[in-house]
């Protein structure tokens, strides 16, 4: 046992880690996408800027199935219409956000 390389997790850092630095390491681990609440916090760098100028994320809830129903709501009234036209592609980004067909639903608020 006297070998330091059999046994890593043994051994202790010369300082104690912060809180930060350990929820760090877990999110590289994990993925920054673990829940519904990082879609909220993220909704224009997902979006992009000129999708994020007409529409806002009214709510968003987890089926059973594991899938999401997404309430949009258009910033100005204006935008209601084109953003009808525009669902698969809010579809599709956020999809591609999680990294599997999340959305079971999209709905459009005024």
């Amino acid at each position: 046992m006297s070998n330091p390389e059999k046994n890593k997790f043994s051994s202790r850092r010369a300082r104690p880690q912060t809180l930060a630095g350990a929820v760090g390491a877990l999110m590289q681990m994990f993925g920054p996408r673990a829940s519904d609440a990082d879609l909220v916090a993220r909704w224009d760098v997902v979006m992009g800027a000129d999708l994020a100028s007409m529409v806002r994320l009214a709510s968003i809830k987890k089926t059973p199935e594991k899938k999401f129903n997404i309430a949009l709501r258009a910033t100005n009234p204006a935008f209601a219409l084109q953003l009808s036209y525009r669902l698969d592609e809010i579809r599709a980004r956020i999809d591609q956000y999680f990294g599997y067909a999340a959305v079971a639903k999209i709905s459009i608020r005024k």
